[in-house]
C-alpha cells in the first residue's frame, strides 16, 4: 500500500469506528451497510455473484467517482458454491431469475415440527443427517454425486475466502476502502424462522411447543457466537454483521420471551470476544429498540430501516449506541436531488448533534437509485456534515478480550478426541501434538455446518 493509500485508508476508517464508538470526529461518515448501488455500478447483478473480477471493478469504479464514501459493504454471495451444491435455499440471477432480477431467498420447512429434540441433543449430527440433505439438491442423485457434494462443499468457500481475502486488500492498497462488517451471524431465533422451520413453521411452535422453541434458541446462542467470531476479521478493525428477520412481526411479549434473551446471550458473547455488531433493524424496531440500552455502551452499530422512525431512535438510544441510515429508499430511486440535499441537511442537524451518527439509507443503498441522488447525498455530507476539521481521524486500538469468554463454553464437534483417539487405541507419542489439530480441524468443520444457515 503506497503511503497516500494508507493514509487514507488510515482516515476512513478511523472516521468509522469513531462514530461507532460514539467519540469525537471531523465529521458523519458516509458508511452504507449494503452497498447494492456500488456493487452494480459498472457489473450486471448476475456478473456481481458470479464474476469476482467484475464485481471488484464495479466497486472500484464506484470508489473513483464517490471517494468521499467511508467504507463499502462485502456481498456475500458466490453462486458458483451454491450450484456446485444444489443448494436450494436461494435463487440467483442468470440461473433461476433474469439477470435483472435480485438474489431471492427461497424460504421452506427444512426441520420438521417434531425434530427439536435431534436439534438440541446433537446439532452437529442433526445438520448433517437432517438439515444438509434437505437442501443440498445434490445429495439425492445418488451415492456418488452425494459424497462428491461434500467434496465441494469443503472445497468451495475455501475458494469463496480467497476471493473475500483478494478483493478486500484490493480494495484497501488500491482504493484505501475499509469494510463496514467482515463476518456474520443470525439471532438464535432467526436460525429457526429463516432456513430451519421457517416462519410460519416458527409462530406455530412458540404456540404448541414454546418450552421447545427456547431450549433451541439456548443451544444455538453460543453456536451462532462461535461461527461469528471464526468469520470475523482476526484484526478486530470491523463490526460483525447481523441482520434481524423476525421482529418485525413479533410483538412486545413474543419479542421479549422468544426473540431477544437469545440474542442478547449471543451478541454479549461476541462483544467478549473483541468485537462491535452491525444490526440490522429489519422493519421497524421501534418497539423493541429499547434493549440496546442492555449492552455496554458503543457496542453496536443500529442501521434503522426505512420502516422506523430513525429521529426517534436518536432519542430513544442514540446516547448509548451509534445509529445508521435516514435517506428513505424511495428517495434515491424517485427523489430529486433537491429532495435530497434537504433530507440530508434535516438529518445532519437533528442526528448528528453530539455524534454517533453515519450518513446512509434504510439498511441499504438500492441498486436502481439515480446516481444525481447519490452524489446529492454525498455533496450534502460534505457541506453540512462537518464536527471540527481539526480532527485527524485515526485507527482505534482493537478491544480487549477476555482471556475465557463465560458461557461460549467449549468448541463443540461431532468427533470428540477421546473418541477418536479410542479408534486408534491410544497413540505412542506426544497426545498434544496430534489432538490439537485435529481438534482444530473438527471444530472449523463443525462451524462450518452453520454457514448454510446463513
Amino acid at each position: 500500500m503506497s503511503v497516500d493509500m494508507k493514509e487514507i485508508f488510515e482516515q476512513r476508517l478511523g472516521r468509522y469506528q469513531a462514530a461507532i464508538a460514539l467519540a469525537p470526529v471531523d465529521r458523519i461518515p458516509i458508511g452504507i451497510g449494503s452497498n447494492n448501488f456500488a456493487e452494480s455500478y459498472t457489473a450486471s447483478k448476475q456478473e456481481v455473484v458470479y464474476d469476482p473480477q467484475k464485481w471488484l471493478q464495479s466497486e472500484m469504479d464506484f470508489i473513483r467517482d464517490f471517494p468521499e464514501f467511508d467504507v463499502l459493504r462485502n456481498n456475500r454471495f458466490w453462486a458458483p458454491m451454491y450450484d456446485a451444491l444444489g443448494v436450494k435455499t436461494y435463487k440467483f440471477p442468470g440461473r433461476d431469475l433474469e439477470t435483472h432480477v435480485a438474489i431471492q431467498f427461497s424460504e421452506a420447512e427444512n426441520m420438521l415440527a417434531d425434530e427439536y429434540d435431534p436439534l438440541i441433543a446433537n446439532p452437529a449430527q442433526f445438520m448433517l443427517e437432517k438439515f444438509l440433505p434437505r437442501i443440498f439438491g445434490e445429495m439425492d442423485k445418488g451415492s456418488a454425486r452425494s459424497h462428491f457434494a461434500f467434496l465441494k462443499a469443503g472445497l468451495a468457500p475455501g475458494m469463496f475466502a480467497e476471493i473475500m481475502r483478494n478483493r478486500s486488500i484490493q480494495l484497501q492498497n488500491q482504493c484505501g476502502m475499509p469494510q463496514p462488517m467482515n463476518g456474520a451471524f443470525v439471532a438464535p431465533f432467526d436460525a429457526l424462522g429463516d432456513v430451519l422451520r421457517g416462519l410460519t413453521g416458527v409462530l406455530r411452535d412458540i404456540r404448541r411447543q414454546p418450552d421447545k422453541v427456547l431450549e433451541a434458541c439456548d443451544v444455538l446462542a453460543p453456536i451462532m457466537a462461535r461461527f461469528a467470531l471464526s468469520t470475523a476479521d482476526p484484526l478486530r478493525r470491523y463490526p460483525i454483521f447481523v441482520p434481524t428477520h423476525k421482529p418485525m412481526f413479533m410483538s412486545p411479549k413474543q419479542f421479549d420471551t422468544f426473540y431477544w434473551p437469545s440474542f442478547k446471550k449471543t451478541m454479549e458473547l461476541i462483544i467478549a470476544g473483541g468485537y462491535k455488531i452491525r444490526l440490522y433493524m429489519e422493519g421497524d424496531w421501534g418497539k423493541h429498540w429499547h434493549h440496546m440500552l442492555e449492552l455496554p455502551k458503543g457496542s453496536v452499530l443500529c442501521d434503522i430501516d426505512d420502516q422506523g422512525d430513525i429521529f426517534k431512535a436518536k432519542e430513544d438510544i442514540g446516547h448509548h449506541m451509534c445509529i445508521a441510515g435516514g435517506v428513505p429508499s424511495q428517495m434515491f430511486i424517485l427523489g430529486t436531488p433537491e429532495d435530497v440535499d434537504a433530507r440530508v441537511k434535516k438529518l445532519c442537524e437533528k442526528l448528528g448533534a453530539g455524534g454517533g451518527y453515519i450518513m446512509g439509507g434504510g439498511c441499504y443503498l438500492p441498486v436502481n437509485s439515480k446516481p444525481e441522488n447519490v452524489r446529492a447525498m454525498v455533496d450534502a455530507v460534505m457541506k453540512y456534515g462537518w464536527y471540527d476539521k481539526t480532527i485527524k481521524p485515526r485507527p482505534l486500538p482493537p478491544l480487549p478480550v477476555s482471556e475465557k469468554i463465560p458461557g461460549l463454553g467449549e468448541q463443540q464437534v461431532l468427533t470428540p478426541w477421546e473418541i477418536k483417539k479410542a479408534d486408534w487405541g491410544g497413540v505412542t507419542g506426544d497426545e498434544a501434538l496430534i489432538r490439537k489439530p485435529w481438534e482444530t480441524i473438527e471444530g472449523m468443520a463443525f462451524n462450518w455446518l452453520w454457514s448454510w444457515a446463513m
